[in-house]
């Protein structure tokens, strides 16, 4: 892939235009400087972090690496005003922010001159950012793993539509482990790409090896999107899985469904190891990641995906 410059690397100072998502339980410090000193842009993820603990990967990445990097917050998150003052205090550049409104902190994130983008599932939610004024949007498509949109809405339905409505620097997101998929976002309106499930299986994810493995053993229709009365969310099905749906059957008690969330059940899976009473966030596209590898194989392999692409003629 050409380093020519486009949007994102500008925006980003980085080499090529690939972000690596800011995974609760995936993505530390380790991750993070891995991907930024292949020539992308690693996200420490802010969500399954303790404010104390954010601060010391935040310390431990800059040490790691000298290239950008941001975090990702998660504006539901408990702590969100003492992670921002974290973020201020540690001179942190670059933020993606999530699940919120995007005027919340956009404004006083820039004044510090921090470059702000926004991860959004629809179309109308990218034109609220754009007049929040964020630096750059991320549209995810039901595709992606974690939490998700309500419509259901797929990336190659979303993107497009997107880049009719907005004149910002877009990033797709939801579905993109191949460097053929890259190229296919790009060539439907995307300026880069953000990939969560392919790093999500690297020997520097900082979740559990029980987990990584699991992760190159799941096949199509191996993940489902529920949990829609609360926030919706991809998952592989289990045993915890089928225990969700058993209080579906029962009513859709949203009380219940909260209650059985309530057990630190994202931590349990993905970060201590339990394949079957844990919660398993994982996009649709772990269907195709069939081995755990190092961050700077996966960079080598997107890379040389892309080029390799060739556009069919007529």
């Amino acid at each position: 892939m050409e380093s020519e410059q486009n949007r994102i690397t500008k925006l980003f100072d980085i080499k090529y235009p690939i972000i690596q998502a800011g995974m609760i339980w995936h993505s530390g410090w380790r991750l993070a400087s891995a991907v930024s000193n292949c020539g992308g842009l690693g996200l420490i993820g802010a969500g399954s972090m303790y404010p104390d603990i954010l601060r010391e990967n935040i310390q431990k990445c800059k040490a790691a690496t000298d290239k950008p990097f941001g975090v990702n917050v998660p504006m539901l998150y408990p702590n969100i005003e003492e992670i921002i003052q974290i973020i201020l205090e540690e001179d942190v550049k670059i933020v993606f922010t999530s699940a919120g409104n995007p005027k919340t902190y956009t404004e006083t994130l820039q004044k510090e001159g921090i470059k702000v983008a926004h991860v959004v599932s629809s179309t109308k939610f990218a034109i609220k950012c754009e007049d929040a004024g964020v630096d750059a949007v991320v549209a995810e498509g039901f595709e992606a793993g974690g939490h998700n949109g309500r419509d259901e809405t797929t990336t190659f339905c979303l993107i497009p539509n997107v880049r009719q409505h907005i004149s910002k620097p877009l990033i797709a997101a939801g579905g993109i482990a191949l460097g053929s998929q890259m190229k296919a976002a790009m060539i439907l309106g995307a300026d880069g790409v953000q990939i969560g499930s392919r790093f999500a299986a690297t020997h520097e994810a900082s979740a559990h090896e029980n987990w990584k493995k699991k992760i190159t053993e799941l096949n199509e229709g191996d993940t489902h999107l529920t949990l829609k009365e609360l926030a919706p969310v991809r998952m592989v099905k289990n045993k915890f899985f089928n225990e969700l749906e058993t209080i579906y059957q029962s009513g859709r008690d949203a009380a219940a469904l909260a209650a059985s969330l309530g057990r630190a059940r994202a931590k349990k899976g993905m970060f201590e190891g339990d394949m079957e009473d844990g919660e398993l966030e994982i996009g649709q596209v772990s269907a195709l990641i069939k081995d755990v590898l190092p961050v700077e194989t996966v960079f080598s392999n997107l890379l040389k995906e892309f080029e390799a692409v060739k556009m069919p003629q007529f």
